[in-house]
């Protein structure tokens, strides 16, 4: 519980859920935005996937310098699996992604006529596709753009100004097929599991990951200060 308390007392906490807000919210309102029917017609996959992907890129690198950056639940989830984050930060990053998303969307429903914002951007299985199938492919996505996240964020890589462009290819990758939201979140999770006992695997005895959930832990520091 102090613990708890003392992480609440942060400013590295304060600083960064504001930022989750605005990185995410900028990032839905420019994604979404991509998606409507601005021209009087559905606009084609791919500027929808690279409104997405130029939009992440962006919102990754002004929210880099003030321990902020996941801009998605799925992300959040993965830095809690791999403790690399405590549950309340993880838990509050994903209210605040969800914050701002919802605040964006709004907006967009403010400023455009219903003719042009349809379904503002809702993904839905294409014809034929049933929900187990739309959910693999979900995991398989996610899954690819959390190792990316995690790998551009490895001490010993060195993307430097590149890695918002690698992020912004592999949101754009997954953009190219859906996005919902159980497959997503398991993805990340799976992601994590993968790249901490597989990719990068250390040794964690049970002292290490009940303190590493209690509260913020040095490896977040350096996952998002590469974002």
């Amino acid at each position: 519980m102090e613990q708890l308390k003392r992480e609440l007392r942060t400013e590295t906490l304060w600083r960064a859920l504001p930022a989750e807000f605005l990185g995410t919210a900028v990032l839905v309102f420019c994604g979404v935005a991509s998606a409507l029917a601005w021209a009087g017609q559905q606009p084609p996959v791919l500027q929808v996937a690279l409104g997405f992907g130029l939009a992440v890129a962006a919102a990754s690198l002004f929210t880099q310098g003030v321990g902020a950056g996941h801009l998605n639940p799925a992300v959040s989830l993965a830095l809690l699996v791999s403790l690399r984050v405590s549950p309340l930060r993880a838990l509050l990053s994903a209210l605040m992604q969800s914050l701002g998303s919802i605040a964006a969307c709004a907006l967009l429903q403010a400023l455009t006529p219903p003719h042009v914002r349809g379904e503002l951007g809702l993904s839905k299985p294409s014809a034929g596709v049933t929900e187990i199938q739309a959910l693999v492919v979900e995991v398989i996505i996610t899954f690819q753009l959390v190792l990316c996240v995690f790998v551009i964020s490895h001490k010993e890589n060195h993307f430097e100004g590149s890695a918002q462009v690698a992020l912004g290819v592999s949101v754009t990758l997954g953009h190219l097929v859906a996005i919902f939201w159980v497959g997503p979140l398991l993805g990340g999770a799976l992601a994590a599991i993968v790249y901490s006992s597989l990719l990068t695997p250390k040794r964690f005895r049970c002292g290490d990951c009940l303190s590493m959930w209690k509260t913020d832990a040095e490896p977040e520091q350096k996952v998002e200060a590469r974002l």
